[in-house]
């Protein structure tokens, strides 16, 4: 069992990366492998619609998501951990969910050699906003709702938590503890 943690946050160490840490400390000690992608420290160009990968399910972007591709491809899960930005997730993230489309073929079906490898895998998602309602992050959940339900990959639910300093988090034993058991849920 492997799970992917995804930061969509150009701040390191700060509230959504603490989250993500718990979520995979969670899915370790339940016995998966884990490993964790920076978003903001890979290249990662937004998608030109130029519809190549339509054809062969790989994108013509010469940048770093074909790596993370595979890694997705690799992983049993996937937890994705972002800050509301603007009432909408961060431009690392959004760039990177929509190079998701290389997954698929002109008619939105997913590629038959990327299939396998995908029905069925488990996504989750953490967000975080500074707005003390965690409501706000809504549209994002949405986002990923949606594209799970799509694409039949198994949303295993959202972690909704408010802070706004860096490590404000560190202090909301809730939020970690449901951080935590989403990595769990993962693995299970």
């Amino acid at each position: 069992m492997k799970v992917l943690g995804v930061l969509g946050s150009p701040r390191v160490g700060g509230n959504s990366d603490i989250l993500l840490d718990q979520a995979l400390a969670g899915a370790k000690d339940a016995g998966a492998e884990v490993e964790k992608i920076v978003l903001s420290r890979k290249k990662i160009s937004g998608c030109l619609d130029c519809q190549k990968c339509n054809e062969n399910g790989l994108c013509v972007i010469q940048d770093d998501m074909p790596e993370i591709h595979q890694k997705i491809l690799e992983a049993d899960a996937v937890i994705h951990s972002v800050p509301v930005y603007f009432w909408a997730m961060t431009a690392q993230m959004k760039a990177y969910l929509d190079r998701w489309c290389a997954f698929f073929d002109a008619e939105w079906r997913w590629h038959k050699h990327y299939y396998p490898k995908l029905k069925g895998k488990k996504i989750g998602l953490i967000t975080v906003c500074g707005d003390p309602e965690v409501h706000t992050a809504d549209p994002i959940v949405h986002a990923f709702r949606t594209t799970c339900q799509f694409t039949k990959l198994n949303f295993i639910g959202p972690v909704m938590a408010s802070a706004s300093a860096k490590g404000d988090i560190a202090r909301d034993e809730k939020a970690k503890k449901e951080a935590y058991e989403l990595g769990r849920i993962a693995v299970s």
